[in-house]
């Protein structure tokens, strides 16, 4: 069990009615606030504590929290605005038959009971206790305290009971578990939907920083409240006038006759903090601070305030806010026009993108059902608005522009949890910053911002776009069309240019176009002119008639061989001249669909359309054939994701974590600063989890590595010598291994010539027996710093990074994240036996993937782990040269309830 009873920093979270508590640890000037909670208490309460009414086990029990700091003892406690709401605290050490246990006591202030204080107060306990290796808590309640056992059973941890007459030991397992992580995840998305009801739903409204004259993006804001019918209060706070477009004005806040569920601030910067303040003190619930420019210690001041009076902040630097549901038609924006009400979520943190989403949305029909311009993301983020639309019962289609990710793995759960309800679309903004980092390890080197972000984005089912109108372009067919069973396309047209392209498009997205069958031919050429040519594309000539062309559709989507159809039709003089509208062949079609189906119309003047179809549907239309293949290409790829089951992380025998982080706080101590780890210590970290290596020898001398040599040979007698220092990365480019030495000259002579040409930098040598034949692949981990341990595979060998041949994913990987691992890099047929090689052994290297995984995972000090070459065989997988750095890191537990 670690000692280190480091206190965390306080932090800030979300009760179950959506206010905000600080949680931290006790001091010793806690005392005497800690006395009040307990003598403030009902004679009830206290005896459901402390088994009886006394007052004594209370002065007791803040003594014990406001003692000094001792190992195994750790008391965390709740405020609100400088008041004591709550206390928890375990103390490890004799508690029965429990190993690795401690005992676990919880208080609540009277009048706060069920809003969550405990729960939370718990959660954060349960973090620290697997952090310094405790694996249980146990706890004894009178029988008749239910709303304890009731806590201690909703948790979602493994739980007992034993009743021994009025009283009752629970025993909670503290074991990390998704049903544990779900469970967390739910209680904060209803605290967290609950803190943001003021915000997007707000019964009253003030506008600070209004202007009485024309141009202030305060007067802009209260401008479009008022035009745009907001059904709440609406009041302005500026001195200097009693009214400001026909809303009342007062000089502050507080003088506000009704307070203001949200204020939005549009005063100066250095206004900013005093504002906050004063809003604070007069009881607001939210502010949408819409302000640029704020220096440090302003934006310092503007969240301390927030935090300490328990408000949401949407900003600062930002276009604002909107709820367009016409029950409260809030648009707390400066943006040209209101958004139409709709079924589109928006999230962006820039102001233009934001208002290019919902011109564009409104101008399809799609509409918009609330709206975030996050600017700089205090507070307020993507994760927020994804639970707001989950729970919202108004949206189904989620849209986020995100420049950054506050807490990623967070984030990745909520998006995986959403878009299997709703579609999740983004676009992947800052692909252009691909730079690699420094070639500390080809692991690093190959890790880009790109490749994590796609990473992010394929494990969570969010669909990936390239740009805005490819969101839009994706949005309305997403919005207004079945999801495809597959990548199967047929195209039809009235021109065969028109097809060509159709064609080349769809085949570069990556959708297939199958051969119709005979019977398919039969069947449309009975229903198409003469002339027709029946394959995919299906010519159906410029002599179509509406009828016809009606006809062949009608045939083509009972089809069973494709999965959508797209229809490529130009204006020809033919149908002109007949009164046939073609357009009108797929539109007025009676009958829900189910398969897609999608238009291209080339003279089309608007990138994409929402045709009006049949039964008040709608069926989308594009300038281009590139834009519908995309969107096609991006609803296979999302029905492909919706249709394979959730991935689970495997359990895996044999992985000693305790063993290995005592190895970790073993070097750190001797290397303060980090660094990487001499070949002993590394095999050793490896061990703790099960990874395979090749057999090796270190020396020092050349007799040592003579004496290594004759150990290690194997059957025909060859070694492999490697020179070793910190840092080294290219050994073969540098010229720092010797291969197939045989006898003991050969040794010697090689150890005599590392040495000279690394004089001053080798440390020694590692020895090795020369492996068999395989395939060199390349597996690694690198800690990114805002998403966490990235996981990359891929060929090995030389040619790691000349080839480029990698795939990533986020820890801690599932077996689906394994499985895609595997089949994703361009070398994965030589690994299921390509060209008659026969296939390596999948199931040793799933299991080499998912230890290293859960190796990243358990050590957040692991900085980079470096495999290459991995040596896979049909016989087995092994590590034949591996490199690990740490770097001192606090653990933080990236799923612990709380604010940023």
């Amino acid at each position: 069990m670690s000692h280190d009873v480091t206190d965390r920093p306080p932090v800030h979270a979300l009760l179950a009615d959506g206010t905000t508590v600080c949680i931290r640890s006790v001091v010793a000037g806690d005392h005497d606030q800690l006395g009040g909670l307990y003598e403030e208490m009902s004679p009830e309460n206290l005896r459901l504590r402390f088994f009886a009414v006394s007052h004594r086990s209370a002065h007791l029990a803040a003594d014990r929290a406001c003692a000094p700091a001792r190992s195994g003892y750790r008391a965390l406690l709740a405020e609100t605005q400088g008041r004591v709401v709550g206390l928890a605290e375990y103390e490890a050490g004799d508690t029965g038959d429990e190993k690795d246990a401690a005992e676990v006591s919880i208080a609540v202030a009277d009048g706060l009971h069920h809003r969550g204080v405990g729960t939370l107060l718990v959660e954060h306990l349960v973090s620290a206790a697997r952090a310094e290796g405790i694996r249980a808590f146990t706890a004894d309640a009178l029988s008749e305290n239910h709303a304890v056992l009731k806590l201690f059973a909703d948790l979602g941890l493994r739980t007992t009971r034993r009743f021994e007459g009025s009283e009752v030991r629970c025993t909670i397992a503290l074991d990390q578990s998704d049903s544990y992580l779900t469970a967390v995840e739910e209680r904060g998305r209803a605290a967290d939907v609950a803190s943001l009801e003021p915000l997007l739903r707000p019964k009253a409204v003030a506008v600070i920083g209004a202007g009485r004259k024309p141009g202030s993006v305060g007067r802009a804001i209260l401008h479009q409240l008022h035009a745009g019918g907001y059904t709440g209060r609406l009041f302005a706070v500026n001195p200097a006038a009693h009214a400001i477009l026909g809303v009342p004005s007062y000089p502050s806040v507080s003088a506000v006759p009704r307070t203001p569920d949200l204020a939005v601030l549009a005063v100066p910067a250095d206004a900013i903090p005093e504002t906050a303040e004063e809003c604070g003190k007069a009881g607001v619930r939210a502010l949408l601070v819409v302000t640029a420019g704020l220096h440090a210690d302003q934006a310092q001041a503007l969240l301390a305030a927030c935090r300490s009076y328990g408000m949401r902040l949407v900003g600062p630097n930002c276009l604002g806010i909107s709820n367009a549901d016409p029950q409260l038609s809030l648009d707390a924006t400066f943006a040209a026009g209101h958004p139409r009400p709709g079924t589109a979520g928006v999230a962006v943190q820039s102001g233009g993108v934001g208002i290019a989403l919902l011109d564009g949305l409104s101008r399809l029909g799609i509409g918009v059902s609330s709206f975030a311009s996050l600017g700089d993301k205090f507070d307020v983020s993507g994760n927020d608005m994804l639970q707001w639309w989950e729970s919202d019962g108004r949206t189904g289609l989620a849209l986020l522009h995100l420049e950054s990710f506050g807490n990623p793995r967070a984030f990745s759960r909520t998006a995986r949890r959403v878009t299997r309800r709703m579609p999740l679309l983004t676009i992947d903004a800052g692909r252009t910053d691909a730079g690699r980092r420094a070639a500390a390890s080809h692991t690093a080197a190959a890790a880009t911002s790109t490749m994590t972000r796609g990473a992010l984005f394929t494990q969570a089912g969010i669909t990936a776009t390239r740009s805005i109108g490819e969101l839009l372009e994706t949005a309305a067919l997403l919005h207004s069309q079945p999801l495809p069973a597959g990548s199967r396309v047929a195209i039809i047209t009235n021109a065969g240019g028109a097809g060509v392209l159709a064609a080349d498009a769809c085949a570069e997205a990556g959708l297939s176009l199958p051969a119709p069958t005979p019977e398919l031919i039969d069947d449309l050429l009975a229903a198409l002119p003469d002339g027709a040519a029946v394959g995919n594309p299906v010519d159906a000539t410029a002599a179509v008639t509406e009828e016809q062309l009606t006809d062949c559709l009608e045939r083509m989507m009972r089809y069973g061989g494709v999965d959508a159809v797209l229809v490529a039709l130009v204006p020809t003089a033919v149908a002109a001249a007949t009164g046939d509208d073609l357009v009108r062949a797929l539109t007025r079609a009676p009958g829900r669909r189910t398969k897609p189906i999608v238009a291209v119309r080339l003279e089309q003047g608007l990138p994409v359309e929402l045709l009006p179809a049949a039964e008040d549907g709608t069926i989308p239309s594009y300038a281009e054939p590139q834009a519908a293949a995309r969107a096609l290409a991006h609803a296979a790829h999302r029905a492909a994701w919706l249709a394979r089951p959730a991935g689970t992380v495997p359990d895996l025998d044999g992985v000693e974590t305790e063993r290995a982080r005592t190895v970790v706080e073993t070097y750190l101590a001797a290397h303060p600063d980090g660094g990487w780890l001499d070949p002993r210590t590394c095999a050793d970290l490896l061990s703790c989890y099960g990874i395979p290596q090749i057999p090796w020898a270190w020396a020092e001398t050349e007799d040592d590595a003579v004496l290594a040599a004759d150990r290690l040979r194997g059957f025909d007698g060859r070694v492999v010598m490697k020179a070793h220092w910190p840092g080294l990365v290219h050994k073969s480019q540098q010229r720092a291994v010797h291969l197939d030495l045989r006898g003991d000259s050969q040794v010697r002579a090689a150890y005599r010539d590392l040495e000279t040409r690394f004089a001053g930098q080798t440390t020694g040598v590692v020895l090795q027996p020369l492996a068999a034949r395989g395939t060199e692949l390349f597996a690694g981990v690198v800690q990114d710093e805002v998403f966490g341990p990235l996981v990359l595979f891929g060929l090995g060998g030389t040619a790691t990074e000349v080839l480029a041949d990698h795939a990533a994913r986020l820890a801690p990987l599932t077996d689906h994240d394994v499985h895609d691992l595997i089949t994703s890099p361009r070398c994965a047929p030589l690994l299921f036996g390509a060209h008659g090689s026969g296939a390596v052994d999948l199931g040793e290297l799933e299991q080499l993937l998912l230890r290293l995984s859960r190796m990243a995972a358990d050590l957040p000090q692991l900085a980079e782990t470096d495999f290459n070459p991995v040596l896979a065989t049909p016989g087995g997988v092994t590590v034949l040269d591996a490199r690990i750095r740490l770097v001192p890191c606090r653990s933080q537990d990236p799923y612990l309830r709380r604010l940023r």
